[in-house]
């Protein structure tokens, strides 16, 4: 497995997409080298200095930890960082949709937790998509988005849950109804049920999820409580004096108003119902 770069950046930056098809060697996918860091210093935007968000070190030190932690069970790395990752990296959804920041993170900061993640896939070499490529796809930016979809407000527990779950996360971040807190919080109870728990089993209750979406508003079924963006920039703004997450303990999200249950409950019924007609391969058919 490669070794840090030599020169890892005390800050994050903004890398374009354009400017990062340069460090996408054929010998850093196949993780046999990276480059020195020096270079891609040179191309990079720098993020405002007074931001203490920006800082690398944190964020650093996790991977390394990941990396030492789940050396054996690389998959389960995901449930463990991706919460914490999101109490690090403070971020608004505006500022996590931009990949150019995810770029700099997977090529200048930790390009060798990305190797180390996803060596295991076909060819032999970590594809490129996992250091630029789509939200669901990117290595941290799909832990990130993971985090704030699947926390029911400040708690992260059900982070894990989905982060436990690889078809979980890979299919459902696809999909636009999962910014339906409701509907998130549902399927991780039906996971945590064992209502649902094969890749087959999941993929079959999301095309039936959203083809039921199309006829039904799921707002109306299970309503959500509106949230106060003020609480979320007080937390982000509290990343200037917050401490390390603990590696031991969840950390604690924005402090925002969790999903009401009585809507859990009315969408953990309803796709519980719609689960036993799914279309899911493998499955016989009943009379």
């Amino acid at each position: 497995m490669i070794t840090p770069p030599h020169h890892v950046p005390d800050r994050l930056a903004l890398l374009s997409g354009s400017a990062a098809d340069t460090f996408l060697t054929e010998g850093l996918l196949k993780g046999e080298q990276v480059h020195s860091g020096i270079d891609l210093a040179k191309v990079v935007e720098p993020l405002p200095e007074d931001d203490a968000r920006w800082w690398v070190e944190p964020i650093r030190s996790l991977v390394e930890d990941a990396m030492f932690a789940f050396d054996k069970e690389r998959t389960k790395a995901d449930a463990w960082l991706a919460p914490r990752l999101h109490a690090t990296l403070r971020l608004t959804r505006r500022e996590a949709a931009d990949k150019r920041l995810w770029n700099h993170l997977a090529l200048a900061v930790a390009p060798d937790y990305v190797v180390w993640r996803h060596s295991s896939e076909p060819a032999g070499r970590v594809a490129a998509e996992r250091f630029q490529g789509p939200a669901d796809r990117q290595c941290f930016s799909r832990l990130w988005w993971a985090a704030e979809l699947f926390r029911n407000g400040s708690d992260y527990e059900p982070v894990e849950v989905a982060c436990g779950n690889q078809d979980l996360i890979h299919t459902v971040l696809r999909k636009d109804l999962i910014d339906h807190r409701p509907t998130a919080q549902a399927l991780v109870r039906l996971l945590k049920d064992r209502k649902i728990t094969t890749g087959r089993e999941i993929n079959g209750l999301s095309v039936a999820i959203n083809a039921a979406g199309a006829t039904l508003i799921y707002d109306i079924l299970a309503p959500d409580d509106p949230r106060d963006p003020a609480r979320l920039r007080d937390w982000i703004e509290e990343a200037q004096s917050a401490p390390p997450v603990s590696r031991h303990e969840l950390p604690e999200g924005p402090d925002e108003d969790p999903v009401p249950e009585e809507s859990v409950a009315a969408l953990t019924d309803y796709f519980t119902e719609l689960f036993e007609t799914a279309p899911v391969r493998g499955r016989k058919s009943e009379d």
